[in-house]
């Protein structure tokens, strides 16, 4: 699998998303820049094909077919849109993710699946108080539970402290068992992962960082980055629907 973002640019002049190009594949991790609260949200969304689009294109091996891209790649993680709430436990956010991928959704059961995972000292603790590093590893694995999901994308990891190395060995990991993952995450992280010399192998640099613009004014409609997916192809259990739209 292949998604390529040719060009694509989101509200009035281009202030949600300036022109961006990228790409991402089967077997390969991916890091993109986008930068400030916004955007990197909004660049999810494209990559993943749960917001339309304003200029350019977006293709899943070859064709453009937004429900596709809905149904093989999980957004994860992404600030307002697909993020845990920051107060829930570890075992709760487990346990609603098994739910949504078909398997029993009880404290034992999560409990019994962070130990597979080496994960069971944090499960009684606020997500917002996990560690970077196993948070992202959580979530990620977490998303790969979901039937039919073959890429995933990352957003803004740098934004819960540490090591950009950390998160960015276990997108390498993720890429290595066959997902497509795409990264996206500031010019700070690019910076340090590029003087640790991370950045070879399977891994790579793609795309052209979005310029810097004005910030977006509080009543432009196009600083809101969620939109509602087409609910035939990608439907949303009323447990929990703005995040499973996003997911």
């Amino acid at each position: 699998m292949k998604i390529v973002l040719d060009a694509v640019t989101k509200g009035r002049a281009q202030r949600a998303l300036p022109e961006t190009s990228t790409s991402f594949e089967t077997g390969r991790a991916t890091l993109v820049v986008a930068e400030t609260e916004q955007r990197p949200t909004v660049l999810g969304l494209v990559a993943s094909g749960r917001m339309k689009i304003d200029g350019g294109s977006v293709t899943i091996d070859g064709r453009m077919d937004a429900g596709q891209l809905r149904r093989r790649v999980a957004l994860v993680d992404a600030p307002v849109v697909s993020e845990p709430s920051p107060n829930v436990t570890v075992t709760g956010v487990v346990a609603e993710e098994l739910m949504f991928a078909g398997q029993a959704p009880t404290p034992f059961a999560a409990q019994r699946w962070l130990e597979g995972l080496g994960l069971e000292s944090v499960a009684s603790l606020p997500i917002g108080n996990v560690d970077a590093p196993q948070r992202i590893r959580m979530l990620l694995e977490l998303a790969a539970l979901r039937k039919g999901v073959d890429g995933l994308v990352l957003v803004a990891p740098d934004r819960h402290g540490g090591e950009p190395a950390a998160w960015w060995r276990i997108a390498e990991e993720f890429a290595e068992r066959g997902y497509a993952v795409l990264v996206i995450a500031g010019h700070a992280s690019l910076t340090a992962l590029e003087a640790q010399g991370v950045l070879g192998g399977d891994g790579a640099l793609e795309g052209d960082a979005p310029a810097a613009l004005d910030p977006v004014p509080a009543d432009d409609p196009a600083a809101e980055p969620v939109e509602d997916p087409d609910p035939a192809e990608d439907p949303a259990p009323e447990a929990d629907t703005r995040q499973e739209d996003a997911r």
